[in-house]
């Protein structure tokens, strides 16, 4: 399966499975920020007013892969997150020892709180709409999750692995990959991730999954 889509996930993942979320802003395109934050393009040096009329929509947002040749006055680039873009070529072989349920339509408030207490500023109110989200509960109460986001003609992101900090170190995290994974090739399509390069904990988890880096790849932070 061709995996050369990956170079640029943003770009492919908007021009195939998530071409309705898609703003298209002279030689960028843009997820529509209600449900990703993310840009990207393929000529560096385009016109970088496309990226102040991003901006009026949303005040901070990431160019995933390469960076801009120029930007606007207005425009403040904030960080530079390297990431390891991991992808996985066979499926787990794992049976689950939690319940695993589906998350999307019944549980999407506690979605979003959930992933927002963690990892505030990416995951906005209509994320959950981009792929298929999965959950484990503890008495009643939502504790761990795993979702998708980019998806593509032929790979899928695996995004949002997040545990409530009061529930860490449970395995929940290596389960819901894991399903999550397999339940994409079932699709007949590879999973992928992007984790931050610094983060040596979850980065061994996904390699003890059979995750492997396949590239670094930089999510370039702007606000205005």
């Amino acid at each position: 399966m061709k995996t050369e889509p990956l170079d640029n996930p943003v770009w492919n993942a908007l021009i195939t499975e998530h071409q309705a979320h898609c703003l298209d802003l002279d030689g960028f395109k843009f997820y529509h920020p209600a449900y990703c934050p993310f840009g990207a393009m393929v000529d560096r040096n385009i016109n970088a007013d496309a990226l102040q009329a991003y901006a009026s929509l949303t005040k901070d947002f990431f160019i995933v892969g390469n960076r801009p040749a120029t930007t606007p006055p207005s425009l403040q680039l904030k960080n530079e997150l390297v990431c390891n873009q991991m992808m996985l070529t066979e499926p787990i072989q794992f049976e689950p020892r939690e319940e695993i349920l589906p998350l999307n339509g019944t549980y999407q408030k506690e979605l979003i709180t959930l992933v927002n207490l963690v990892q505030p500023g990416y995951f906005k109110d209509k994320t959950p709409d981009l792929g298929n989200y999965y959950g484990i509960f503890k008495d009643n109460q939502l504790v761990a999750v795993t979702g998708e986001r980019m998806k593509m003609s032929n790979a899928t992101e695996i995004s949002a692995v997040v545990t409530h900090p009061s529930h860490a170190g449970k395995g929940y995290a290596k389960q819901l990959v894991a399903f999550a994974a397999n339940r994409i090739f079932e699709e007949g399509k590879l999973p992928f991730l992007h984790v931050a390069e610094k983060n040596v904990g979850a980065i061994g988890l996904y390699e003890k999954l059979g995750f492997v880096t396949r590239r670094k790849i930089s999510f370039w932070n702007y606000s205005s």
